[in-house]
């Protein structure tokens, strides 16, 4: 089995078990809001991590996709809340949550499932329970701390590179982290092994975001699947507009202020002149290097793993490539 056709395979067992589990019936209008977010797919990533982190020790990945479940149930959690905060219309393509119901079911949905996350952990052996329990709220806990982080910038006149990256390491890369690292703690690999493999995954998980950022403005249109230079027309403070606002001196300056004080505008014209001013600082170039600087520390971090069975490892190894090198 190659390694595509293995992460394949785990994917359709998971989506069957993700899909076909009940998390709740009456009332109808706190559940099927959780069913109805958790049917609109992703790649399933985070879990996906989980059970490679889980085969690259154990012998059979699907004995923890329960596990495995509550990682993306949390993870659709922080994102039915994000979008209220955020007022977000769509997700993956759809009504969000709020606009197909209402705020406050959404919150009230979220809830839930944040408890039915636990209920999935809980098929965990006992003697490792108190430590993934651990685990797993001192990365939700980081995860909101990220959340309120990405807020306060919105606020901030000025929010230096150090700050934003700590930012999407919590709100991003974290959960990443303990993905991977939960798998591997129900395999019983040993503790630096796993610590490492936690380590791969933020320092991943800090260059996807910083990928995010750099689609958003350099994507390919036909490619991309949603407008770019979205961030540049909400003025969103990302690492390429961060480092900008740094370099950027005189008539560069004043031209990249004006677009950012600009009440209206054409959408089209403004993006394409803060990608210009972009180009001229080496923004592009700039972000690519610190996102390279992230993949090459986590690439460092897991290959200098042990691990039991290699195809798992060459697995995990291909989607991670497959992500850096995305255009999408």
């Amino acid at each position: 089995m190659t390694e595509k056709s293995l992460a394949h395979a785990l994917l359709i067992k998971l989506e069957d078990h993700i899909t076909s589990h009940s998390y709740g019936e009456s009332p109808r209008e706190l559940y099927e809001p959780i069913t109805y977010i958790m049917s609109l797919g992703g790649k399933r990533i985070r879990p996906l991590l989980s059970l490679l982190g889980y085969g690259l020790y154990g012998k059979n990945p699907a004995e923890i996709l329960s596990q495995a479940a509550a990682v993306e149930v949390f993870h659709n959690f922080t994102l039915m809340h994000d979008d209220i905060m955020d007022q977000a219309p769509l997700r993956r393509g759809k009504a969000t949550v709020h606009e197909k119901w209402n705020a406050n079911i959404a919150i009230l949905s979220g809830d839930v499932m944040l408890v039915r996350a636990y209920d999935l952990l809980l098929g965990t052996d006992p003697k490792l329970l108190p430590e993934v329990i651990r685990l797993f709220n001192k990365t939700a806990a980081e995860v909101c701390e990220g959340q309120q982080f990405d807020m306060n910038f919105e606020a901030y006149e000025t929010v230096h590179e150090e700050e934003y990256l700590n930012m999407i390491r919590l709100k991003t890369a974290v959960l990443l982290g303990f993905a991977l690292q939960l798998g591997a703690i129900l395999a019983g690999a040993e503790k630096g092994d796993a610590d490492k493999l936690y380590e791969f995954g933020v320092d991943i998980g800090i260059g996807f975001q910083l990928k995010d950022d750099l689609l958003d403005v350099f994507a390919d249109q036909a490619k991309f699947g949603k407008q770019v230079g979205g961030d540049i027309i909400s003025n969103k403070k990302t690492f390429l507009l961060i480092k900008a606002l740094e370099l950027a001196k005189g008539k560069d300056a004043e031209e990249l202020n004006y677009w950012l004080a600009l009440k209206e505008f054409g959408k089209a014209e403004k993006v394409t002149a803060v990608r210009a001013l972009y180009e001229k600082l080496g923004i592009k170039s700039l972000t690519e290097a610190k996102m390279n600087s992230y993949f090459d520390a986590g690439f460092a971090q897991l290959e200098s793993i042990h691990f039991s069975n290699p195809e798992y490892y060459q697995a995990l190894y291909a989607i991670t490539q497959d992500l850096i090198h995305r255009e999408k």
